[in-house]
């Protein structure tokens, strides 16, 4: 990915699109550096890295009214847990992105006579931080089961973990439209998919973010797959899936 100016950002949490009400964001990793210096360190300071954590920081134009609105989310998301879901330029199939389980702890909305209501957030994680790609872009209403376009994320080394957000949007439908999300892996082509990861059918907008057992993944790529029932159903959802740092 070359160098770009930050125009077209995508950002999800919970169930909620943030894209067109944010203006700002920011994702930070850090590691506590821990001293370690001694009479054997020669004159000058030794580290080791402590604990690892990471954080989110966004903000923009305040909406309320529907479950799909910035203020309607992050008023009951307070307090819990969410997945939180970034991506630098756009979330279509393959596209960079980074994500977490998050806690929201702050929210803070309006602001002058005059001024444009305004929202800030921010949130701590509750898990590793993880880089990865889009499995399934927003844009495309899901009607029918079936599965997204495999990309290649790479291999998952022994001592890791793959790890996997899905952002429900929009639920459409009657007869209990209901959408059962599940992230395979395999080789090129497909041949042989296996199910790493299952999330908990859905029938309503919502997050969730899910991992595998710790332990080696020799496949190098993954896919949403996808189950929906209901009459007339439709959902939009967004598939993030990568490895933690």
């Amino acid at each position: 990915m070359a160098k770009l100016v930050l125009n077209s950002c995508r950002i999800f949490a919970g169930g909620t699109d943030l894209t067109g009400v944010s203006n700002r964001t920011t994702f930070t990793g850090e590691v506590e550096p821990k001293e370690t210096t001694n009479f054997g360190s020669g004159g000058w300071k030794e580290f080791i890295g402590g604990l690892a954590s990471a954080a989110v920081d966004g903000g923009g134009q305040w909406e309320a009214g529907t479950a799909a609105n910035v203020d309607d989310q992050a008023w009951a998301d307070m307090g819990s847990v969410i997945p939180y879901s970034v991506f630098p330029v756009d979330a279509n199939e393959g596209s960079v992105g980074y994500f977490m389980s998050t806690l929201r702890d702050n929210y803070t909305f309006f602001g002058a006579l005059g001024d444009v209501a305004a929202w800030t957030a921010t949130g701590k994680s509750s898990w590793p931080a993880a880089r990865g790609l889009s499995l399934e872009a927003p844009g495309t209403a899901r009607t029918v089961t079936g599965s997204g376009t495999a990309v290649q994320l790479g291999a998952v080394p022994a001592g890791q973990r793959l790890y996997a957000a899905l952002h429900v949007l929009s639920v459409a439908g009657t007869g209990s439209p209901t959408l059962t999300v599940r992230v395979q892996s395999d080789t090129v082509g497909f041949p042989s998919p296996t199910t790493q990861i299952a999330f908990t059918a859905a029938t309503a907008i919502g997050g969730q973010i899910a991992r595998t057992a710790v332990g080696a993944i020799t496949d190098d790529y993954v896919r949403a797959d996808w189950t929906i029932s209901g009459s007339s159903p439709s959902f939009l959802f967004v598939v993030t899936c990568g490895i933690a740092v």
